[in-house]
């Protein structure tokens, strides 16, 4: 039996983090400005610390600054508010990346909101997800928008195709499914309380998981030669699909790690350099 062709997200990105650190050293010589992307952490979960890391370690690579904000546990929204509102209007940041999770006691759409939209290059925001949703210039979610590339990078057109999102959450379930129907695909949103998911997710052409629930979606699920995009990542580097036997039956699929994750983390830098750019030809 013929295994799915692997969607390598790792290559990608590091393509693309190339071709970003391009963009940022010629906005450097011309502005001589760095482009600047603050981090902003509250507490010491220890995931989102090495995530961090992560992040702070790619901006060098890409030529791009990083101003790390870390807040203790006990921070108010009131003064996460305060730094964000603080860091949107310092000019010599371009781009806010605010952690999360942070913290049952904060109020994160509230936090969220702090950010100026022009700096919303993790695309948390409404305005973000407004103006990704009307095709109007601004920035996406950086999950949704690394899924996309990923698509167009192995010649996968959504249009015309059934596309099942699995999960709704405000910056990856949601998102990917308007950015999929802008592409004319047409988009079924599954959830928790979707009844019969499997009879559901067999018809789809293309399969988002963005769940968080480790191997919920088996390979016998699967619509044979259909484009299986895991966006799951759970302890074990497990992700939302059961990878050894959907590899069996999808035409494509990416890996975990090592597909969508990297490009998350493109997607997130290239948008630095989008949003420093704006920025510095208006100033």
């Amino acid at each position: 039996m013929t295994q799915a062709r692997l969607m390598d997200g790792t290559t990608l990105a590091r393509r693309t983090v190339e071709d970003t650190a391009r963009r940022a050293a010629a906005l450097t010589d011309r502005t001589g400005t760095v482009p600047c992307l603050a981090t902003v952490l509250v507490g010491e979960d220890p995931a989102s610390v090495t995530y961090v890391r992560m992040k702070q370690n790619r901006c060098r690579k890409a030529g791009i600054a990083s101003q790390h904000v870390a807040l203790p546990a006990a921070t108010t929204t009131e003064e996460l508010v305060g730094t964000l509102r603080a860091l949107s209007a310092d000019p010599r940041v371009h781009g806010i990346l605010l952690q999360h999770p942070m913290g049952e006691h904060i109020d994160e759409r509230a936090a969220f909101e702090a950010i100026a939209p022009e700096k919303d290059v993790d695309g948390v925001t409404f305005a973000s997800f407004a103006t990704m949703s009307f095709g109007l210039p601004g920035f996406v979610s950086c999950t949704p928008g690394g899924i996309m590339r990923l698509l167009d990078e192995y010649g996968v057109e959504p249009a015309g195709k059934r596309a099942v999102v699995i999960g709704r959450s405000a910056i990856l379930g949601k998102p990917a499914g308007m950015l999929l129907l802008a592409r004319n695909a047409t988009v079924t949103y599954c959830h928790s309380r979707t009844r019969d998911l499997s009879s559901v997710v067999r018809e789809a052409d293309i399969v988002v998981a963005a769940v968080g629930r480790p191997r919920l979606i088996q390979g016998q699920d699967i619509k044979p030669g259909a484009v299986v995009i895991d966006a799951g990542y759970n302890p074990g580097n497990v992700g939302d699909v059961d990878f050894d036997s959907a590899v069996e039956r999808a035409g494509l699929i990416t890996p975990v790690p090592g597909g969508v994750g990297p490009m998350t983390i493109a997607t997130l830098l290239e948008q630095t350099v989008d949003a420093a750019e704006r920025q510095l030809s208006t100033a």
